[in-house]
């Protein structure tokens, strides 16, 4: 998974690379550096 640090607040959703479900991203940048970071399935 690539991450853009440009922005500070991330809220986002992703099909997991192996499984193909979907994944809900969420993080927070701070200096260019990963501060917080969070991801749930929301599979059905």
């Amino acid at each position: 998974m690539l991450i853009d640090t440009s922005q500070k607040q991330q809220n986002y959703i992703e099909d997991c690379e192996i499984c193909c479900n979907p994944i809900q991203i969420e993080l927070t940048i701070e200096n260019q550096e990963i501060t917080s970071f969070q991801a749930n399935s929301i599979e059905q």
